[in-house]
């Protein structure tokens, strides 16, 4: 998934920085305040991404003496800073532009180049887009979820941020094209402003989105229920095991999840038995899910009668 999810976000990178590069030429020819709005929308996403790639290689540090279970959540660390970078640059910036250009409109010069650069953007958008859709698809094995389920379930921001930001560009694209219509075809001196506004107000709730749902990520959020229930099968499937009482679990990052098990083995079992059946116990588990790094098992405790 590690490697599904940095082809994700290098095909963005690279979508983004065409993109950036044509929406400025043409904000320097027709003066679209839209036009630059989208522009730095595009700028925004690029530093998004760079930030993305520096969680996934981070998170990907072996455990150490500081860290002994690894650096998985340098991944959410570095996803949460990409949504206050949407908030701030993205639609704090967009905002201040579009009243500014509603307070003081200009006309548009040469608006057909914004019509073919919005075009060429929508090109490269959807096909980030599509490319970011099959992993989300990829990823979820053909089960039924729907996108906007999956963007609160998934344990990995650098996929589901990714998706987002690509469908929020599109989204973005369509307001642009209609604030360029209405200022260079209706004459609504205000629409361009307008226009920036809106895909600001986009960002910012997109922002807000991300940083509530890698928010979770960090404060500790369990393994999704299916994980949860298939550990809990090969626990009572286990004939050296009497009692499952209960099976937590915690991501530990993206590709790391932790789970603690409270369980009672079956009586008559030696010492040794006991370790070689928990030894036992917990390869299985691991075998389950390669995410599963660790299993701790704690022996239910007997209150006195």
């Amino acid at each position: 998934m590690a490697e599904g999810s940095k082809r994700v976000v290098y095909v963005a990178l690279g979508g983004n920085l065409a993109i950036a590069l044509i929406k400025f030429a043409a904000f320097l020819f027709t003066r679209s305040s839209a036009m630059l709005t989208e522009a730095v929308h595009s700028l925004v996403d690029i530093l998004d991404q760079i930030f993305l790639l520096v969680g996934i290689h981070r998170a990907a540090r072996p455990a150490d003496e500081d860290h002994p279970f690894g650096h998985g959540l340098e991944a959410y660390f570095w996803s949460f800073a990409v949504a206050l970078l949407i908030f701030a640059l993205g639609g704090a910036a967009s905002i201040y532009q579009g009243v500014q250009r509603i307070l003081h409109p200009e006309a548009l010069s040469r608006p057909w180049i914004n019509y073919l650069v919005l075009a060429l953007s929508a090109v490269f958008e959807a096909t980030s887009f599509v490319v970011s859709y099959r992993e989300f698809r990829r990823t979820v094995h053909g089960r039924r979820i729907r996108l906007w389920r999956f963007l609160h379930l998934s344990k990995d921001p650098s996929l589901f941020a990714t998706l987002l930001e690509d469908a929020a560009a599109l989204v973005g694209l369509a307001i642009a094209a209609v604030g360029v219509t209405g200022a260079a075809v209706f004459h609504w001196a205000w629409a361009d402003g307008a226009a920036s506004v809106a895909i600001g107000l986009l960002l910012a709730a997109v922002s807000l989105f991300l940083a509530n749902e890698v928010r979770s990520l960090i404060t500790g959020e369990a393994a999704a229920p299916r994980v949860v229930a298939a550990v809990r099968v090969i626990l009572d499937e286990d004939p050296d095991v009497a009692v499952v009482d209960e099976v937590l679990s915690l991501h530990l990052g993206p590709e790391s999840i932790l789970i603690g098990v409270t369980l009672e083995f079956r009586d008559g079992l030696s010492g040794d038995e006991i370790q070689a059946a928990a030894q036992a116990l917990s390869d299985r588990v691991q075998a389950s899910d390669s995410r599963i790094g660790r299993i701790f098992l704690r022996p239910m405790q007997h209150r006195p009668k």
